[in-house]
This record gives C-alpha cells, structure tokens and sequence, in this order.
C-alpha cells in the first residue's frame, strides 16, 4: 500500500524530511546539471528534488501514482502535476530526457511494469535515476518516515531490476547518511561528509542511474532466385537457353 500524498507531504516539511531534500537534490544536480533545455519527469513524490531544475529545463512535469493521490505543484502556479496509472503513463513515447523515480518501486505493485513504460516515454539515450532505500541502512526499519515502507533494495538486486526493464544501469551513488531521528536532523549535513568516508555502506538511500539504450537492427540480405520470363519465339529464331547451355532450334 503506497503512503498518501499528505503523508508524504509532511514529511518533506519536517527537519529530516529537508534533510532528504537537500542531500538527494544535490546527488541530482550532480548527475544532471540543471537539465538545461531538456525534458524532465519527476516520477512518484519527486517534486521536492526538481524544482530547481525548473529554470534552465525545457519542461518538467511530475506524475504521481493513483493509488497515492496527487497534490497541486509546484505551489501558487500553474498546475504541472497529474495523477497516473502505474504501468499506463499518459504521455507520449520518447518524450522525456531525464526521469527522476522517488518513492515510486518500493510501494509498485508492479515494479518491473512500472519501470517499462519509464523505457517507453525515455528519449533514446535518456537517462534515469531510481532512489530507494537502500537494504542495509538506517531508514529501512524508519516506519515513521516514508523511506521506512515498501521494498528496500541492494545495489545488485536494483541493478538486476533496472536490467528486467531493459535500462541498463551506468553509476550508483549513496545519500542521506544522518540516522532517521528528527533531533539529529540539524547534524545532517556533517553526518553526509563523515558517513561518505567513515562507512559509506550504511547510507539510508542508494541512487542508481541507467540509460536507454536503443540499436539499430540492418536486415539481412537474402538470395531470391528470380523468375525468368517465357516468350513465345519468332518463327526460325532459336530459344535461348541458360547461360553455358547450347541453343537449339526449334
């Protein structure tokens, strides 16, 4: 069952909730740049990591899944948010440059559906980054925050996941090493600096990219023997007989 859009909304106001923003917007921004003159979908809950994409991107849109309900955003403009069916994006083939999936396979019904049709609406070349908890990180067993539900992933078994979905993964990455106690959320920033050197296997959420990769298929050359015509010969002209044979008259 997904957490509803409310609840993940609080979340994202609260200390560590802006921790999460900041320590994953910032692996994004790191990746991508500020997407300048691209296409960007902001997959799940992912608003909180691409409104600064919003400047220099050709378009970025999110889409939230049905079963977790949609809020307005970004807030006090025009709307750019829809409600969508998982393995049913409403949008075009190829459309998207860059997709960004937060809070979005844990909870799937469907993770590998899901993550078809993010191939379907990818540019050629496009690239994807999928955040989830990771296996072996604090946040896992956090049921009070959102990153605590759903399936936590091991690089190999996301890697094999992305794989399944015919995108094939380039780079991982880890973030939000803080512990999920809202008093330490203040620390986060120097938690993020020591836990990327001290033990950088117990960060709370793993990133991993992937791209679509598209091959041109050449057919393949194939003999076709060709019918030769049969003509009716003119009166004392010899027939014409496969090359090497000797003519003869009729």
């Amino acid at each position: 069952m997904r957490r509803d859009v409310l609840e993940l909304r609080q979340f994202y106001a609260s200390g560590l909730g802006r921790a999460a923003r900041e320590m994953v917007g910032r692996k994004v921004l790191e990746a991508w740049g500020d997407a300048h003159a691209q296409d960007v979908l902001a997959l799940g809950y992912a608003t909180p990591f691409v409104t600064h994409l919003q400047a220099a991107a050709r378009r970025v849109v999110a889409a939230m899944p049905a079963q977790q309900g949609v809020e307005v955003w970004p807030g006090g403009q025009r709307n750019l948010a829809t409600l969508a069916c998982e393995d049913a994006l409403p949008f075009a083939n190829a459309l998207f440059d860059r997709i960004l999936l937060v809070h979005a396979i844990e909870e799937a019904p469907d993770a590998v559906a899901l993550l078809r049709e993010v191939w379907r609406v990818l540019a050629p070349s496009g690239r994807v980054i999928v955040v989830v908890a990771a296996r072996n990180g604090m946040w896992t067993d956090a049921e009070k925050t959102p990153f605590g539900h759903g399936r936590p992933y091991s690089r190999r078994q996301l890697a094999e996941l992305l794989r399944e979905a015919e995108l094939e993964p380039s780079g991982y990455t880890r973030a939000l090493y803080v512990p999920p106690l809202t008093w330490l959320a203040g620390w986060a920033e120097g938690f993020e600096q020591a836990g990327s050197r001290v033990w950088p296997g117990f960060a709370g959420l793993l990133l991993m990219e992937a791209v679509k990769q598209t091959f041109a298929v050449k057919p393949k050359a194939q003999r076709v023997r060709a019918a030769r015509p049969v003509l009716a010969p003119a009166s004392g002209a010899a027939i014409r007989a496969p090359l090497g044979a000797k003519a003869r008259k009729p």
